[in-house]
């Protein structure tokens, strides 16, 4: 997908870019009055709720960017990191953060902000930070039975709650409006002079309240762009609208003997099958997974014919032109799928004449396939693979 998440970013560029994105978030916060001890501080005395206001607005507005992007297929959300949930570590140190802000009235990321321009307690507070951090190590040995309990992996919360994305994001986005108008109250309430909301213009933000949630009915509605993009090669009548190459077995038989270094199998079968029964050197990936970035590699040499393989050639047509939709070239699919194959060249069925006066040399031919591919198939199996792991563009505050 293109062109967010491109494959030129290094792991190293991702520190240089990390680097830009830091300083950025740094002047925002800064542009924002995080870096006041007592601005921030003011949402726990209702005082002052612009730290939940701009995170709302941040998390809405990153919320909806992703989905727009991925729903336009410009943004692999699949290859964003999600960090794991390890739930009562996670509350204990919500708990410890949360005391800490109140008593110091930073977080950690507003207390390197204010440090940089020199405010005296956040480097007290940072530096207290430090020592906590060095605390930690030295007391983990102790600490890693509990810090490593209760893991839960990586949770989305639309997934946790059985919800769609599209109906969360429309949820978070009232849950939003609903705190702007709340804690505005209780601002003007306890602050009647001071507020900061009392510089808003009611019109203007009505206008910009009916805008997001009028973005947020759109994203209600918003279909997955794999999701979309599966159900239409799956189509029928698309599939019968559109040709593909076929390779007959004979002829893949014949390049996999040769180990033919022009051509690429991907296998779009089930898991369970692929375990039990797979061509030599086969790119195992189901209908779904073929939006892998781990694929684009593979499958982008253009001098390479991709030759899928499936339980029936309706799914092959329906992978053949998802490849196509995604800007692969040169596909061809297993005519007959993975059955025919199996029935033709690797099992011991018996030879079905042609009535031609190739029928001897075709038998000879498929025997001799059988046991060299057999072999390989073999050979294969010895050999250990590593576990299919998916890069993530990690990150996070």
């Amino acid at each position: 997908m293109a062109p967010f998440v491109p494959d030129f970013i290094s792991d190293q560029m991702n520190l240089v870019v990390a680097l830009f994105i830091g300083l950025g978030f740094g002047f925002v916060l800064e542009r924002a009055g995080f870096s006041s001890s007592r601005k921030l501080a003011g949402v726990f005395y209702g005082t002052d709720f612009t730290v939940l206001r701009v995170f709302f607005t941040a998390a809405v507005t990153a919320m909806v960017g992703v989905i727009l992007l991925g729903s336009v297929g410009w943004l692999d959300t699949r290859a964003i990191f999600v960090n794991p949930t390890w739930l009562w570590p996670a509350v204990l140190g919500g708990v410890i953060m949360g005391l800490g802000f109140i008593l110091g009235g930073y977080c950690p990321g507003t207390s390197i902000c204010a440090a940089a321009i020199g405010k005296v307690d956040a480097l007290f507070f940072v530096g207290g930070g430090v020592l906590g951090v060095f605390a930690f190590g030295e007391l983990y040995p102790l600490l890693k039975g509990f810090n490593d309990s209760s893991a839960l992996g990586a949770l989305r919360v639309f997934d946790s709650l059985r919800v769609s994305q599209g109906l969360f994001a429309f949820l978070m986005i009232v849950v939003a409006l609903g705190a702007f108008a709340f804690t505005t109250r209780i601002e003007r309430r306890v602050a009647p002079e001071s507020a900061p909301s009392l510089a808003f213009s009611s019109r203007r933000h009505l206008l910009a309240g009916a805008g997001t949630l009028a973005l947020g009915f759109l994203v209600l509605f918003l279909p997955d762009y794999r999701a979309r993009l599966v159900a239409r090669v799956s189509n029928p009548r698309f599939i019968a609208s559109h040709a593909v190459k076929e390779i007959p077995p004979d002829e893949l038989a014949f390049q996999l003997l040769e180990q033919d270094p022009r051509i690429a199998l991907v296998d779009i079968r089930s898991d369970a099958a692929f375990a039990t029964l797979a061509l030599p050197g086969s790119l195992h990936s189901p209908l779904g997974e073929l939006f892998s970035r781990d694929l684009v590699a593979p499958l982008s040499r253009r001098n390479v014919r991709k030759i899928v393989v499936g339980g029936s050639e309706t799914e092959e047509r329906a992978a053949c032109l998802l490849l196509a939709e995604l800007g692969y070239e040169n596909l061809a699919i297993l005519q007959g799928g993975f059955p025919a194959f199996d029935r033709l060249i690797l099992s011991a069925a018996p030879f079905e004449p042609q009535g031609n006066r190739w029928d001897g040399e075709l038998r000879r031919f498929r025997e001799e396939a059988r046991a060299g591919i057999q072999r390989q198939i073999a050979a294969a199996k010895t050999q250990t693979r590593a576990p299919k792991v998916e890069k993530k563009i990690q990150g996070g505050c």
